[in-house]
């Protein structure tokens, strides 16, 4: 039971890793600077933001989670 528990953490740690790799790489999670320093309007609510990180990662684990053909 315990292997079990180590490989379902693992796809875990690995979709969050692929989450955070998108994420920085998308822009998803930073907020926008004018060249001037100011930065600009938010264009997304905060809790927008939450439920795309969260459907984010729920596709990160599936395709962690899928079988290789």
């Amino acid at each position: 039971m315990e292997a079990t528990t180590i490989a379902a953490r693992r796809t875990e740690d690995i979709a969050l890793d692929l989450l955070k790799f998108v994420a920085a790489h998308a822009n998803l999670a930073n907020k926008a600077t004018g060249s001037t320093g100011f930065a600009a309007a938010p264009s997304t609510k905060p809790e927008d933001q939450v439920t795309q990180l969260l459907d984010l990662y729920a596709r990160c684990r599936q395709a962690v989670e899928a079988p290789i053909k």
